[in-house]
């Protein structure tokens, strides 16, 4: 069977590590890839927006199946193109996908269909977004309407602050189209969660909990990142937590994207926040986390090709999904200056040795060395039977790896021991 993964990051290298477990899998592509990918699958220079391209090249290869992962050719209606070209594919479709690519999209689904979420405006004309901020409550959250690499959302915690994110956005273009429109939503509190998700359009069934890390310092201070590291399950999704979940939330977005005639099938990823009042939507994406999928994925017992032909078939509900009772921890190993401005092109040294995983999120090959080549270079994750093991023995694999202008957090998984210390 021939396969074909769309995407260059640590998220797909996971994919295809975990794709790779199945005997069926004669041929394995990535497109494009990086220089860790390369060790897994045949890597090809075809960018993940090359829509064209990647038909193409499905044709010319005759793939059996495509996993389309990143969330702007899904967006762009990757998957729409290649089933036309008689590709079956795991991902949503272009109507689908808009539950990431369009926030107010999102928050209208939500106010439509009752699942709770922060209260929100929604402004195309910037001057009418600063004047609801002058009696808006602070903090207020203010996101870009569009994809914006997972940096369009700007926490301010004062009025100035607020009309500075809007007019970012909104006149100075800081995140182009996507900034055209924004939403300004209330400041909501409380532990996060992420949950990510199969879902066939009918049933849905959620993966292990896990906890992210967006801000690049210590701490959770700094610039939001795509994300420094990772812990599952995530302490704070207890079976009472997850049951008012799958009721007040997961089951009402399946059948209300499904009702508007936009069934969604692939991985739904839910941003959740536990707040006093029970768990809200932060935000909804259309395909699987980065880092997050670098700790759950290692915890599947499953086939993951066997339950994703099963999404896109429409059997999810005969499908056994099973992940194991252990836990994993995911340090990200990222540029000095990330994510700002930084350095690349340092040679990266690994020990044959490793007692942990590690995906590639930014290297490319020269020479049989993998050499820094993004923001985020490196997951390392370990997979022990309890949360501390895995962090020790993730962070004891960090120690181990070395690249110039290296940097990473200390504290990730801190706030997750704490709370099932508590």
């Amino acid at each position: 069977m021939k396969v074909l993964v769309i995407g260059g990051g640590g998220r797909e290298h996971a994919i295809v590590r975990k794709l790779k477990e199945n005997q069926r899998v004669t041929e394995l592509y990535c497109l494009p890839g990086n220089g860790g990918i390369a060790r897994d699958a045949v890597c090809v220079p075809i960018g993940a927006t090359d829509l064209e391209g990647i038909v193409a090249f499905a044709r010319e290869r005759q793939i059996d199946y495509a996993v389309v992962t990143p969330d702007d050719p899904l967006a762009l209606g990757a998957v729409d193109l290649l089933e036309a070209a008689g590709v079956p594919c795991f991902g949503p479709r272009k109507n689908a996908a808009v539950i990431e690519a369009s926030k107010v999209f999102a928050k209208e689904l939500m106010k439509r269909h009752g699942i709770p979420t922060a209260r929100y405006e929604s402004f195309d004309d910037m001057d009418a977004a600063l004047a609801y901020l002058e009696t808006a409550p602070m903090p207020a959250v203010v996101k870009a309407d569009g994809l914006a690499l997972g940096k369009g959302v700007l926490i301010a915690q004062t009025l100035p602050e607020a009309r500075e994110a809007v007019r970012a956005m909104m006149a100075d273009h800081r995140f182009g189209k996507s900034g055209e429109r924004v939403v300004i939503e209330e400041f909501l509190e409380g532990p996060e969660i992420s949950v990510l998700s199969f879902t066939d359009g009918k049933t849905i069934v959620p993966m292990i909990s896990s906890m992210d890390h967006k801000r690049a310092g210590e701490g959770d201070t700094g610039l939001n990142t795509g994300g420094m590291g990772t812990v599952a399950p995530n302490p704070y999704y207890t079976p009472e937590v997850a049951k008012r979940c799958m009721e007040e939330i997961f089951l009402p977005t399946v059948r209300a994207m499904a009702a508007e005639g936009r069934p969604f099938k692939g991985c739904l990823y839910f941003g959740l926040m536990l707040t006093k009042e029970g768990p809200k939507v932060i935000e909804y994406n259309c395909r699987f986390g980065d880092p997050e999928t670098q700790v759950v994925l290692p915890l599947l017992k499953s086939d993951l090709l066997s339950v994703m032909q099963a999404v896109t078939e429409g059997r999810l509900a005969d499908c056994p999904v099973e992940f194991s009772r252990d836990a994993a921890a995911c340090v990200i190993m990222a540029s000095q200056g990330y994510p700002g401005s930084y350095q690349k092109g340092f040679p990266i040294h690994i020990p044959e040795d490793l007692d942990a995983e590690l995906f590639v999120a930014g290297a490319k090959a020269q020479d049989d060395q993998l050499l820094t080549s993004g923001g985020r270079v490196l997951g390392v994750t370990a997979v022990r039977p309890t949360l501390p093991q895995a962090l020790e023995a993730a962070y004891a694999a960090v120690r181990r790896v070395h690249f110039e202008n290296a940097y990473y957090r200390r504290d990730i998984g801190k706030r997750a021991l704490a709370a099932k210390e508590g």
